[in-house]
């Protein structure tokens, strides 16, 4: 219980990225308009010229690069991102195109307070190797009619969480993996900040592989 004068401090977000960074920009835009009621304590990317640094740095977010190489394996690069997470007072973390593999250690420390921003309809087109380009490139290939975006829960598998929103995308028949990638990622700016603030208002419960939105 507070005290008399004692205000509750907002929940803090750590984001975690590797490259642009449009999604995270997604995420400052609805944490600026008080939408997503929390605060961004720390952006961190495994990559040093990831231009997502460069937006929040813009904005006067804290940020931190940590590099693989640094350490002796994926466990020890985990511990470190865990531990700079925690130093930051981080209560809920957002991969938002982050590629690399977070640990079993950091993933148990933040139980079902991890999300991640996936550009399919997952469980189509998402695990190992299915990230990025690649992913569009394989439903193209594939000849599916219909992808999307998918917001998810992280758990020590590769995509396969629980799922929190979709957004479908139709393909167009004149579609490259580029031009798809585009509209998905439209869907991906909108649906990730919605999964964010739902996260934050307390309003998602975990019942098995499935998540329930309270709407009150």
């Amino acid at each position: 219980m507070l005290k008399d004068g004692e205000t509750q401090r907002k929940k803090r977000l750590g984001i975690l990225i590797s490259g642009g960074g449009t999604n995270l920009q997604a995420v400052m835009d609805a944490v600026a308009s008080g939408r997503i009621p929390a605060e961004i304590s720390l952006v961190l990317s495994d990559r040093r010229d990831a231009y997502g640094l460069t937006r929040a740095g813009q904005s006067s977010i804290p940020t931190c690069y940590i590099n693989k190489k640094d350490f002796a394996d994926s466990r020890e690069f985990n511990r470190a991102i865990l531990d700079r997470l925690t130093q930051s007072q981080v209560d809920y973390v957002v991969l938002a195109g982050y590629l690399s593999i977070l640990s079993g250690e950091l993933v148990d420390h933040y139980p079902n307070r991890i999300v991640n921003i996936h550009p399919s309809l997952i469980p189509s087109f998402c695990g190992t190797g299915c990230y990025g380009i690649h992913v569009h490139q394989a439903v193209l290939d594939y000849g599916a009619k219909v992808t999307g975006a998918t917001v998810h829960f992280v758990d020590e598998g590769t995509d396969t969480g629980p799922i929190i929103l979709q957004k479908p995308v139709m393909v167009l028949p004149e579609d490259d993996a580029r031009s798809l990638a585009a509209r998905v990622l439209e869907a991906e700016h909108e649906i990730l900040p919605e999964a964010v603030e739902l996260l934050v208002r307390g309003k998602l419960r975990v019942m098995g592989r499935k998540v329930v939105i309270e709407n009150e």
